[in-house]
């Protein structure tokens, strides 16, 4: 009897453990996936591309300019179209929605941001910040402006919600454009080059906001950078090199 109660709970303890060592779910994930771009002469930029992206995790892509990089990040974002292969986010094919449901799964899934901030000058930050919120639902609830507003304060914005972009600095706009692409509760977090066009103090204070984010949201970030010192404070760091993707040892 002890003997089976002991197999018992040996079993059940088992099974708790392999529940907490379990794995985030997979965000976004790609199969094969290429991409060619010409007419007469065919210029193959991606050649075939396995990835796997899970929830909470922070990910680095580098490589020379023209390898890539870009284009891989439009396709993660549904902003461009595979000439082969498939993307998913959260398990759904992309090739298999329409457009409208290409662009509402844009607008709740994924966040963006790009190396320019591109707020409207005409609006406030906190009107910049709730953008794609007024897209998507035509106007914001109390709660859903409630929630910018928490993360304008947690970025540092809150002297500065209701100034314009061209009375805020450049790191102040990019943090805005940091809040707009979680005005959503987006699942990924697509950004280009988000420091390239700050100062290095700026830069750096934009990605550990970045990072911050990350580590309490559970948001996954796919980064492209060309700085190796952002890249290596990454959980993955990918290279982009003659079409393929591969990942790097961090140093």
């Amino acid at each position: 009897m002890r003997d089976e109660m002991h197999s018992a709970n040996g079993h059940v303890a088992t099974e708790a453990l392999d529940a907490s060592v379990s794995l985030p779910p997979i965000v976004v994930e790609t199969q094969g996936l290429k991409k060619t771009y010409g007419g007469k002469i065919a210029v193959p930029v991606l050649r075939g591309i396995d990835l796997q992206i899970r929830a909470g995790t922070f990910v680095a892509i580098v490589g020379q300019s023209g390898s890539g990089k870009s284009t891989l990040l439009h396709m993660l974002g549904a902003l461009d179209m595979p000439t082969a292969g498939r993307v998913l986010i959260n398990g759904v094919d992309l090739a298999t929605l329409e457009e409208d449901e290409l662009a509402l799964l844009r607008s709740e899934e994924i966040g963006f941001i790009f190396q320019f901030h591109h707020l409207l000058d005409e609006l406030t930050c906190l009107e910049n910040a709730l953008m794609p919120i007024t897209i998507r639902h035509g106007t914001e609830t109390e709660e859903q402006r409630a929630r910018v507003i928490r993360l304008l304060q947690r970025v540092g914005l809150e002297p500065h919600l209701h100034k314009r972009p061209g009375e805020m600095s450049g790191g102040q706009s990019q943090r805005c454009a940091l809040v707009r692409a979680l005005a959503n509760a987006p699942k990924i977090v697509l950004a280009d080059e988000p420091t390239g066009n700050l100062d290095s103090r700026s830069g750096k204070e934009v990605f550990a906001l970045m990072h911050e984010v990350n580590r309490a949201s559970g948001v996954a970030f796919v980064m492209i950078t060309h700085d190796d010192r952002l890249a290596q404070a990454a959980d993955r760091i990918f290279l982009v090199e003659n079409g393929v993707l591969q990942e790097v040892e961090k140093k």
